[in-house]
């Protein structure tokens, strides 16, 4: 998964915690930390899959569509068009090296099951369970990750 995924997430937790608001691009963007046209490419993916909806004009602004409990991370992974987690090198190899020639082969065994780990585990957690987690941190004062 690209930083894509990581952002998307970020503006439905952001979202989530402003569930009686309607929040602009450009202050989900002061969130995140890039460019408001950055987050608005995101958002209309997150709208096309129906996670989250919006409102022009005056009082207009971004909400969840659903409540963060009924947003599995899956949902928002298959929003974004991402596919797999892990990719091959595309580099041929020598076939003079026997490592070379199989190594994708033993390599392709491992990645099929990380993705299957890490598909299973965004099936199971949803917004509201990093909205509930982020809280708890700052709630703890736990140090800022970089």
């Amino acid at each position: 998964m690209n930083s894509r995924f990581s952002t998307a997430i970020h503006i439905l937790t952001l979202l989530a915690s402003m569930p009686d608001e309607r929040v602009t691009s450009e202050l989900i963007a002061g969130s995140v930390g890039t460019n408001p046209v950055v987050i608005r490419r995101q958002l209309a993916l997150l709208r096309k899959a129906k996670l989250v909806e919006s409102k022009g004009a005056r009082g207009g602004g971004w909400m969840l569509a659903r409540k963060p409990e009924a947003i599995k991370l899956s949902q928002v992974r298959d929003a974004l068009g991402e596919e797999v987690t892990f990719r091959m090198h595309k580099n041929d190899p020598s076939p003079n090296c026997t490592v070379g020639q199989y190594v994708r082969q033993a390599l392709g065994v491992v990645y099929e099951d990380a993705e299957r780990a890490v598909a299973g585990s965004l099936q199971t957690r949803t917004i509201r369970d990093l909205l509930t987690t982020v809280s708890r941190y700052a709630k703890a004062g736990v140090p800022v990750r970089k």
